[in-house]
């Protein structure tokens, strides 16, 4: 997913400061109602949902840290920007979300081998009712601003409330199976929960260690580069390009093969149009063009992209 191109800092910012801060309150708030749930009730799942919610609570204060300093503009130390702080964020909550689903599926297990009985179900099952609609609602507000600007920190938080959700869910599902009769369910859901949760931790972590590890742009968004750079007729092929993001930002880097006649000056100004093509279709994207004369491009060296027959492109 690739931000809205239109949108204002300002308005990024201000849209990443509701997500983490609607984010810390939901949190708190379920944390109070989950725990009063699982004292009354003794259910295993109720747990594992308390659990996955104080480890959501511990996720998005390193979230809303992590946003608030990434927010903060290249200085003499960090001339990238702080963009990856998003990333170690999202780090930071797989290893959370990972450690929780353990502690779950061996509470699970241990509950599968000394069963329990359960109390007080019908106050677990409208606790958890009010923890759905908490949850959707702050759902809603995070896909929204990821939507509009793809920050990772957000996305990873999106997703372990996601999975928060399909948790309240399966422990309705379980304390209903329980009044009913079923007790085995309660500790068989919670295990089912500690396995998904396992899952998501994956998935967070894997796109978390992409960004640190400055993983590729995605294909589109490299098509469009190379198009934008064929846009001006001198070029005659390029070659070396590379490019990474680190928290909204873009950094792309590329050579351009053109004539060797072509004046010092010329050349610069074709390198300088297509810099401004870039960062016009990509804003605030850092972008660096180097010139190379294409009698002296190795092409057996380097993987070099001739021009296209038909490389017509508006900028």
């Amino acid at each position: 997913m690739t931000p809205d191109q239109h949108l204002s800092q300002e308005r990024r910012a201000q849209l990443l400061r509701l997500a983490t801060g609607a984010s810390v309150t939901v949190a708190g708030v379920l944390i109070a109602g989950k725990l009063a749930a699982w004292l009354a009730t003794g259910s295993v799942t109720v747990l594992a949902s308390l659990v996955d919610s104080m480890m959501d609570a511990v996720a998005s204060l390193i979230n809303l840290t992590a946003v608030r300093y990434s927010l903060q503009p290249a200085d003499d130390e960090h001339r990238f920007g702080h963009g990856k702080a998003e990333a170690l964020a999202g780090l930071g909550q797989a290893t959370f979300i990972a450690g929780s689903a353990l502690f779950l599926l061996l509470e699970a297990v241990n509950r599968l081998v000394n069963p329990q009985p359960l109390e007080a179900m019908a106050a677990g099952i409208g606790v958890m009712g009010f923890a759905v609609v908490a949850t959707l609602v702050l759902l809603a507000i995070q896909r929204h601003v990821v939507r509009l600007t793809a920050s990772t920190a957000i996305k990873a938080d999106s997703l372990h409330y996601a999975t928060d959700l399909a948790t309240n869910l399966a422990t309705i599902a379980a304390l209903v199976l329980a009044s009913a009769g079923w007790t085995g369910a309660d500790p068989l859901f919670a295990l089912a929960i500690a396995i998904y949760i396992f899952y998501s931790a994956f998935g967070i972590g894997r796109d978390a260690v992409g960004l640190l590890m400055d993983k590729e742009l995605p294909d589109d968004v490299r098509v469009r580069i190379r198009d934008l750079a064929f846009s001006r007729p001198e070029v005659l092929g390029i070659h070396d390009v590379r490019t990474r993001q680190a928290g909204h930002q873009y950094f792309v880097q590329l050579h351009i093969e053109l004539d060797d006649n072509l004046p010092l000056r010329d050349a610069h100004a074709v390198a300088d149009a297509i810099e401004t093509a870039i960062t016009g279709a990509f804003p605030g994207s850092e972008v660096i063009v180097h010139q190379d004369p294409v009698s002296e491009v190795d092409r057996d060296r380097v993987r070099s992209e001739p021009r296209p027959a038909m490389a017509t492109v508006t900028a």
